[in-house]
């Protein structure tokens, strides 16, 4: 298969899974830790009258759904690609990021330091070690 193509259908795949497993996990953590009374996460406006009334650990699990998300992308795109493999692994960080520099912008009272953590340590640090993981394996 041509490297360009092949690198190319790796970043796709990388995509497609790290967001199943990121919405996955976002699933699973409303079923753990269910949202405030009152809130419907389906709707922004609501998850944005009640994002004081989150605790740590239900504002944790969209973190771990977030870097999870993207570690798992990671290491597929690094282990398909035919090149260039940290390349590849970063984009998969940088298009999550994009999606995560979205929903600060659509959550703007969200905890600073959630904020924080989550644009800084879910995407780009978790694409370089899904890289990582992936060289090590091969």
């Amino acid at each position: 298969m041509n490297p360009i193509l092949r690198n190319i259908l790796a970043v796709i795949v990388g995509i497609v899974v790290g967001g199943i497993v990121n919405m996955g996990l976002i699933i699973l953590g409303g079923k753990f830790l269910p949202p405030p009374a009152g809130v419907d996460v389906n709707d922004i406006a609501s998850i944005n009258a009640h994002i004081r009334e989150y605790s740590v650990f239900q504002l944790l699990a969209p973190f771990i759904a977030h870097a999870a998300g993207v570690l798992v992308g990671a290491f597929l795109t690094a282990k398909l690609a035919a090149s260039r493999h940290l390349a590849m692994a970063m984009i998969i960080g940088a298009v999550f990021l994009l999606g995560g520099i979205m929903a600060v912008r659509m959550i703007p009272d969200a905890p600073m330091w959630f904020n924080a953590l989550d644009l800084v340590v879910a995407y780009l640090p978790m694409a370089w070690l899904g890289h990582r993981l992936a060289m090590m394996r091969s």
